[in-house]
């Protein structure tokens, strides 16, 4: 009975890490007046970490790129706000090799109508897959699926920038819905 469980355990996370984010398919959650005016992801010093396949620098800007184009162009807040983001380093590590899937990223958000940077430091942030099926997945669907956790951590973290110091216009609550018998 317990390899029966395990096995279709196993199943279930090898078709789920076949698919894109979920959250993406919803309608997005209001992000204050965000709105994406445009990305810039270079790599002028990108590091492959330990044993990791190849990824040619245009491919891993390119990767990053789209998935955050694909998060962050479904917001239409009215106000533009501008991504800088390096790519540091990365680790694709074979199928049956030891090792998880990582992505080191650096990035600066500017507003638009003030011509500066909304974060003086720039916000470093480390991706790393826990629980991925490399024996199944090459190369391509592996950055792809670490582009994609990447721009959900930016996102996760504008989210924290906006509760904790205002970004984006104040976090809308919605009110409860008053009752009509009550006066």
């Amino acid at each position: 009975m317990i390899r029966i469980a395990a096995a279709l355990t196993c199943g279930l996370l090898l078709t789920a890490c076949g698919k894109g984010p979920v959250d993406l398919e919803k309608p997005a959650e209001p992000l204050g007046d965000f709105e994406l005016g445009f990305a810039e992801v270079v790599a002028p010093n990108v590091q492959k970490l330990l044993i990791s396949r190849d990824v040619p620098t245009d491919e891993l800007i390119a990767s990053v790129d789209a998935a955050v184009e694909e998060r962050f162009r479904r917001y239409e807040g009215g106000k533009l706000y501008h991504f800088g983001i390096s790519v540091e380093a990365y680790s694709l590590p074979p199928a049956l090799v030891p090792g998880k899937s990582a992505l080191a990223l650096r990035v600066t958000i500017w507003d638009d109508a003030k011509a500066a940077k909304m974060n003086d430091e720039t916000h470093l942030l480390h991706v790393i897959k826990v629980f991925e099926s490399r024996i199944s997945t090459n190369r391509d669907a592996q950055l792809k699926a670490l582009s994609q956790d990447a721009a959900l951590e930016i996102e996760k973290w504008l989210r924290e920038q906006q509760q904790a110091v205002g970004w984006f216009g104040p976090v809308e609550v919605d009110e409860p819905a008053s009752d009509a018998s009550e006066g």
